[in-house]
């Protein structure tokens, strides 16, 4: 099995309550004296207190179309992807010249040379380190990087990999876009980053952190335009159809109970639930579906309204949060889950 060595997670530099964002989101996407009590009402119901942003508030209502956001994607990705890895690599006792393997995902910016590319040469990794970047997966990037890790350490043993997500949602808000779905997401989605260093089974060196045992992709026929992009000249405009939480309790449990089955394991043995917080639906979905108790997606629930939804960074960060403060005893099963496009789910089971 392999092994995860380090996480360290990162947020964008500028904090604000959400009643602050709100004000932004009115001037930039509402029409001159629209009424904005849809937008305020979709805001509260995110449940989301503050967020960090790439830029400050004021910067975002000059923005003009995506090359400029893009623009500022691809060098505070670079800035903070690098920061995020040298940190991870510092944690688990590594340098940047051990680095076998760099997996990139982001839905949130392109770049060619890809940020991967652009952190590689930042940091210092060596010429012949393998790069996989991954666009697309959206809130399911960051179990499915693991999964892709895991997959290529398995065959590679004596190895290191290096697993990067960074996502700048704040960027992809849509100007005088007053969509009901652009309006809910600029109300849930927040900017952050995180990199996760994983050691092959064979690889020596104190790892602290969770082993990973088995993984699992799902993709569910039929729901290929409830969640993702529309790309046009302004941009990634969201798609975000409210019947997802319905499709998370028509599928989750099966998938979650067949797999866990596989390793004779059931919910009930589960010590820790590492499970993307999409929004207070969606969790609420989870929950439902897993008949988890009131207590088991607590720490999402935090993540969700300290700092928003941070799209596949988010389950890394509370893989973070779950090893440093409620670390699960020795020996036991973890899950770690997160959905996104697709319509997919990613299963990552651990043993802590």
């Amino acid at each position: 099995m392999t092994r995860i060595a380090a996480v360290h997670g990162t947020l964008a530099p500028h904090r604000y309550d959400q009643s602050a964002i709100t004000d932004m989101v009115a001037r930039r996407c509402l029409p001159r004296g629209a009424d904005r009590h849809a937008l305020d009402r979709l805001h509260r119901a995110a449940t989301v207190r503050a967020r960090h942003l790439t830029l400050p508030l004021d910067q975002y209502e000059a923005l003009d179309g995506f090359g400029a956001a893009n623009d500022v994607f691809v060098r505070t990705a670079t800035d903070m992807g690098a920061k995020a890895v040298r940190e991870a690599l510092r944690l688990a006792g590594l340098t940047p010249a051990d680095v076998d393997l760099l997996v990139f995902t982001s839905v949130t910016g392109i770049a060619a040379p890809s940020v991967d590319a652009r952190v590689a040469g930042r940091l210092g990794l060596r010429p012949d380190v393998r790069r996989v970047p991954m666009f697309g997966l959206g809130c399911a990037g960051g179990a499915a990087g693991l999964s892709r890790v895991h997959d290529y350490l398995l065959g590679r043993p004596d190895q290191v990999a290096v697993l990067l997500s960074v996502e700048l949602c704040s960027l992809t808000f849509q100007r005088d876009d007053p969509s009901p779905a652009n309006l809910v997401a600029t109300g849930l989605f927040g900017d952050g980053a995180a990199a996760v260093v994983v050691r092959g089974s064979a690889r020596p060196g104190d790892t602290p952190g969770p082993t990973i045992v088995d993984t699992r992709s799902r993709l569910y026929p039929g729901t290929g335009r409830i969640l993702g992009w529309e790309i046009g000249d302004s941009g990634f405009q969201v798609v975000l159809d409210p019947g997802i939480p319905d499709v998370v309790r028509r599928h989750l449990a099966d998938d979650v109970r067949g797999f866990l089955d596989g390793h004779g394991l059931k919910p009930k043995d589960v010590s820790a639930w590492v499970c993307h917080p999409g929004g207070p639906q969606i969790l609420d979905a989870v929950g439902e579906a897993l008949e988890l108790p009131d207590a088991a997606l607590d720490i999402s629930r935090r993540h969700l309204a300290e700092v928003g939804n941070l799209s596949s960074s988010s389950v890394l960060h509370l893989l973070r949060d779950t090893l440093a403060d409620r670390r699960p005893p020795g020996g036991t099963p973890g899950l770690l889950l997160a959905m996104g496009p697709g319509f997919a789910c990613e299963l990552v089971l651990l043993r802590w």
